[in-house]
């Protein structure tokens, strides 16, 4: 099931909105700690933007949750299996990757699996510093060739190889072929950080 832009979008800016008042956060000092403007949050919270995934994952990072979180359900449903046609699926307007959220979102479970397809010569860059608490992940893929650099050190990933990464540095995705990568990305956090 790919989820409308709109019913997601109104999704992300419940998670922020929960997420932000869970922690004590103003707006303000949201902005302050990820380095995203007031104004942008407040558009984001009001599910009157389409962010990209750098953006989202600066509020991430500010929020201290991964980014697979900011696309789960504000009530999410109770449950250890995720059904493909209940798995939220969502486009990067900048880069044009979709990512799928494959773990059940009701689940209490410090892992986190998301499938990204990678369009072609697309690019993502992320201004990952370091975390706490710390957020591992590993990318494994599943089909075609992606390029990860972490910090100074790329990785170049065929079809079956796998990294393991903190979430720590900055890091970038990178697709050099022309044909559509598909990867998992699995993800691991400490229980209190991510609800």
């Amino acid at each position: 099931m790919e989820t409308t832009p709109q019913s997601l979008n109104e999704r992300i800016a419940q998670r922020v909105r929960d997420l932000r008042a869970d922690r004590g956060l103003s707006l303000d000092a949201l902005a302050a700690h990820c380095g995203v403007s007031r104004s942008m949050i407040s558009l984001i919270e009001r599910g009157e933007s389409s962010p990209t995934a750098v953006l989202l994952e600066k509020l991430a990072t500010g929020l201290g949750v991964p980014l697979a979180s900011l696309f789960e359900a504000p009530q999410p449903e109770a449950g250890p299996v995720s059904r493909l046609a209940d798995q939220p699926q969502w486009r990067d307007p900048h880069s044009g990757y979709v990512r799928r959220n494959v773990s059940p979102s009701g689940a209490a479970s410090p892992i986190q699996i998301v499938e990204v397809l990678f369009p072609p010569k697309a690019r993502v860059a992320y201004e990952t510093g370091a975390r706490e608490p710390q957020v591992h992940q590993q990318v494994w893929v599943l089909e075609g060739t992606i390029e990860v650099t972490v910090g100074n050190d790329r990785h170049r990933l065929d079809g079956g190889d796998c990294l393991a990464l903190q979430l720590d540095r900055p890091m970038s995705y990178y697709n050099p072929t022309k044909q559509i990568a598909r990867y998992a990305v699995v993800i691991a956090t400490s229980l209190s950080s991510w609800r």
